[in-house]
């Protein structure tokens, strides 16, 4: 009778400390995904879109709109006095007005990769802090103007 009862309490003592260990090393001991990781402690913030207009020989020929998502730490988000949309947006407008070598008839050429990281770097030297990791593009289109008369 003593080795059925010992037996018994054996077993239920391996299956608690199995159990136990199994839980544990489910929660700890798995290594993360280091991507995951990363963007654990960011935040996606959104901006509003933007029309610029562009102008070809003195003339309105029509507007890129574009809008943009950031990422930036969530804890430096709330720390900022100001948010810094409307630094993306002011840097974006700016940037797109500007730029001599937007060909509006062939949007799929324009070099987004370096806007974006013009956008990221400007903000961020005026903002004084590497508070924006990344820019993403959400939306970039060109409406000629009479497309845009014609609604």
């Amino acid at each position: 009778m003593l080795k059925v009862l010992a037996t018994g309490i054996w077993i239920a003592a391996v299956t608690a400390g199995s159990s136990y260990g199994a839980v544990y090393w489910m929660t700890h001991m798995q290594g993360r995904d280091p991507a995951a990781a990363v963007l654990e402690g960011l935040d996606y913030e959104k901006t509003r879109p933007i029309n610029v207009p562009v102008i070809e020989d003195g003339r309105l020929q029509g507007y890129v709109v574009a809008q943009f998502v950031f990422t930036a730490d969530a804890a430096a988000l709330a720390r900022l006095p100001v948010p810094p949309h409307p630094f993306i947006v002011d840097e974006a407008f700016r940037l797109i007005y500007e730029d001599r070598s937007l060909d509006f008839k062939h949007l799929e050429r324009y070099d987004l990769e370096t806007l974006k990281t013009q956008i990221r770097d400007r903000v961020n030297a005026r903002m004084k802090g590497p508070f924006i990791h990344e820019v993403l593009v959400e939306e970039f289109n060109y409406f000629s103007k009479d497309d845009v008369v014609s609604h």
